[in-house]
């Protein structure tokens, strides 16, 4: 299988980071955010990756080369201006040989097992990985007298959002169009026509680097 890795972005949420070093090189405990997605995706056998670069490009180029370092193969998919998720994705089906491929947001560290997302597949043109909704804040809760009973630091909530791990099937690629973001373009109407399943993962490590914030809590989870 391959994997396409969306790393275009500016990053400005991560500024003055990304000023100069594109998001997907910020290094966590020492090793860049990229590398760690390579290496978490070469566990399930994948080694052939397309990324999809934009911003500040030349120094992911110099960075990863050509894979053969980290024990894979690395295509460039080049944006000269932005062309939101689905644009991208769409932008890199020429290197695209498999019948279906995983997708992941370059900001995305997690360690769920990618063929429980292929397995799913069966029947569907795509799979989207789900996670629990992380509250941001912690939550206190108290008793009918108004006693307070217990500090709960950012618990998992009845809800699921899109990990921004997928699986599909290379024949999405025609019904694309050539900007916009997967999420409000392809999915919506993959899910109306029940052609879009989704996998729910409870119990494995996952966030999204959006902020410098998310960074210092990763950095110190990691480290743990």
């Amino acid at each position: 299988m391959q994997a396409i890795i969306l790393v275009g972005g500016f990053g400005k949420r991560l500024a003055p980071l990304t000023s100069e070093v594109p998001k997907p090189l910020i290094a966590i405990n020492g090793k860049p955010i990229i590398v760690r997605q390579i290496e978490w995706l070469r566990q399930f056998g994948i080694t052939d990756f397309i990324l999809a670069v934009g911003y500040l490009r030349s120094k992911i180029f110099e960075t990863l080369g050509d894979g053969r370092k980290f024990g894979v193969r690395i295509f460039y998919s080049v944006e000269e201006e932005p062309l939101g998720t689905g644009g991208a994705v769409k932008n890199a089906a020429v290197f695209i040989n498999h019948d279906y491929f995983l997708v992941t947001n370059g900001d995305v560290l997690t360690n769920l097992p990618v063929d429980k997302l292929v397995e799913a597949l069966s029947g569907a043109d795509g799979v989207i990985a789900l996670v629990p909704l992380r509250s941001p804040y912690g939550i206190v809760e108290f008793d009918q007298a108004s006693y307070i009973t217990r500090f709960r630091e950012k618990p998992q909530l009845d809800f699921h959002i899109n990990a921004g791990v997928y699986v599909l099937r290379r024949k999405i690629l025609e019904e694309l169009p050539e900007r916009g973001n997967i999420e409000e373009t392809l999915f919506p109407k993959l899910a109306e026509e029940r052609r879009l399943r989704a996998v729910v993962f409870r119990d494995v490590f996952w966030r999204s680097i959006d902020s410098l914030k998310d960074l210092e809590e990763v950095s110190r989870v990691l480290n743990d």
